[in-house]
């Protein structure tokens, strides 16, 4: 068994702290990988089609998006996006909710 230290540091904390930093690391994560997108296809922030550069900027950094938004943006940049519901239990298979190619 491999060692893990932030399993450790999970045991001692208050599972709603976990909960909560989970959260905020998804919200974190996806604004990087969207400004990641950007920079690895090339593209600046005032070049992204339908989209003001503050608007971009913005957008980089927002914790919330609307679906709509993110189809708008991934567009911009040639990509399409997909959805999927991933069931907690391993029994379940994922189920595709949205796709737009």
């Amino acid at each position: 068994m491999e060692f893990n230290p932030l399993s450790k540091l999970e045991e001692k904390l208050n599972p709603e702290v976990i909960a909560k930093a989970r959260k905020l690391y998804e919200q974190e994560s996806l604004n990087m990988k969207l400004k990641y997108l950007r920079e690895k296809y090339g593209v600046k922030q005032d070049e992204v089609a339908s989209f003001t550069q503050t608007a971009v900027s913005k957008l980089e950094r927002r914790k919330d998006i609307k679906i709509s938004t993110l189809i708008d943006y991934l567009e911009s940049l040639g990509m399409g996006l997909e959805i999927t519901a991933i069931p907690k239990e391993k029994k379940s298979k994922k189920e595709v909710l949205l796709r737009v190619v």
